[in-house]
């Protein structure tokens, strides 16, 4: 399988991951807007996870462009990461519709904290196939945002049952940490071309 083919099936899962969470949404009844405020909590989760998902393609996208042979480890990886972002409309829908209470507040966090899991395997899985002087091996050296994004979802899953919006707000903040943009994969590729 090439690359291209690896990271359009990817693309698509993301791309329904996405459709399906603003389908989840149902249009309140009523024409006032007051008639939206039951709807407010729904809308802030799909925010939230919209961002997610994007900076996973994002960060998807900059990793394959490393890779210059796909194996079958690098596909189950990689179907494994696939499989805890499709938990995300699920448990987005969950936690919006409940109003952030704690249950689906920590397990919308358990589905994030496992996804960062399955990315951390996919990324030792390429950088085991491309050899010890991989491009992507040499971008993540002290990776401080992908060791801290782990601790910060557990922190969250435990405040969760205690203060389910403070949880919110350590998602939030490693959603911002992520959206800076990063640009190691970037100055890796570029000093490693000839």
């Amino acid at each position: 399988m090439t690359k291209g083919r690896l990271e359009a099936f990817s693309d698509g899962v993301i791309a329904v991951l996405i459709t399906i969470m603003v389908l989840e949404m149902k249009v309140p009844v009523g024409e006032r807007l007051e008639a939206l405020a039951p709807v407010v909590p729904v809308f802030l989760s799909y925010v939230l996870s919209y961002v997610y998902l994007g900076i996973y393609w994002n960060n998807h996208h900059h990793m394959l462009h490393t890779v210059r042979r796909v194996t079958g480890p690098m596909l189950w990886a990689n179907l494994h990461l696939l499989f805890w972002l499709s938990l995300v409309p699920f448990t987005t829908h969950w936690m919006g519709t409940n109003h952030f209470a704690a249950v689906p507040t920590a397990l919308y966090g358990v589905a994030l904290l496992l996804a960062a899991v399955a990315y951390y395997i996919l990324q030792q899985v390429i950088i085991a196939s491309q050899g010890p002087e991989s491009v992507l091996k040499q971008a993540v050296r002290g990776d401080w945002k992908g060791k801290s994004s782990p601790l910060i979802y557990l922190a969250a899953i435990l405040a969760s049952f205690w203060s389910p919006y403070l949880a919110q707000a350590l998602y939030v903040l490693v959603a911002l940490i992520w959206l800076v943009p990063d640009r190691r994969i970037e100055r890796a590729l570029a000093g490693a071309e000839p």
